[in-house]
């Protein structure tokens, strides 16, 4: 891994609304060295064409078009497999990066010697107007524990080093694949430690998984159960705790 200091890694699906803000904040950034692993997950709309329109002449990104719709664990995990970069860092199709994302984390992360970070970050509505409070994560590093308890890790801001850790795979579940990652990375012994700064835009549907908590208590505790090999009552346990945190950090204003 002797190439791009950060590799970047977005899957997308009918993302044409929204790909081209997502993209320019990434072609925006004041940090350069980075890979653009972008998985089209067999779109049936223009997202391809915004694309390819973008990022013509310039070899940072890579654009892998799926010939069928995998979902977006399966996806992430091919631009993992390819990921040459030190440091793997996730951006969805309809989310947005501050400019300064890659180098103001990297800087930390470097500063301070550690191999798993997140920031915090802002709400966007559809018409990307900011809403709600920002996202600011807690003061104390995160443990295996504490994220099976809060939803604390967005996929939007998380950073980890894959020189150190190795190639790590989120889960092929259609929702929450990344928190299936989170937690394998965790449950080695890894902390995931906060930098305050807000560095990413969450775009918030009012039908995304994120926003509707309480649908996806059931299908949560099935998750516990097949990711961490928890019995019914453990897996009960931290779903409660998760559905409430969960209901507070996205519901509160």
């Amino acid at each position: 891994m002797n190439n791009s200091t950060i590799t970047i890694i977005t899957s997308v699906f009918n993302g044409e609304k929204y790909i081209k803000e997502c993209l320019l904040s990434v072609l925006n950034q004041t940090y350069s060295d980075f890979e653009h692993i972008i998985i089209d997950d067999n779109s049936n709309d223009n997202t391809v064409k915004i694309i390819k329109d973008l990022i013509k002449n310039d070899s940072r990104f890579k654009l892998l078009e799926l010939k069928v719709n995998v979902g977006s664990g399966i996806a992430r995990n091919l631009g993992i497999e390819k990921a040459v970069g030190k440091y793997i860092t996730f951006i969805d199709g309809d989310d947005m990066w501050s400019n300064d994302r890659l180098k103001s984390h990297l800087n930390f992360m470097e500063l301070n010697r550690v191999n798993f970070s997140h920031t915090s970050y802002s709400f966007i509505d559809q018409d990307s107007n900011e809403i709600k409070t920002p996202f600011i994560v807690r003061a104390k590093e995160l443990s295996y524990i504490d994220v099976l308890k809060r939803p604390e890790i967005s996929c939007l801001t998380a950073m980890y080093n894959q020189e150190e850790l190795g190639k790590m795979y989120m889960s092929n579940h259609r929702a929450k694949q990344d928190y299936a990652l989170w937690l394998s990375i965790l449950k080695s012994g890894t902390k995931c430690y906060p930098f305050k700064k807000i560095t990413g835009f969450y775009r918030q549907h009012s039908s995304s998984n994120t926003s509707n908590k309480l649908s996806l208590i059931f299908p949560h505790i099935l998750f516990l159960k097949e990711t961490q090999g928890f019995g019914i009552i453990k897996s009960i346990y931290y779903t409660l705790h998760w559905g409430l945190n969960g209901l507070i950090k996205y519901k509160i204003k």
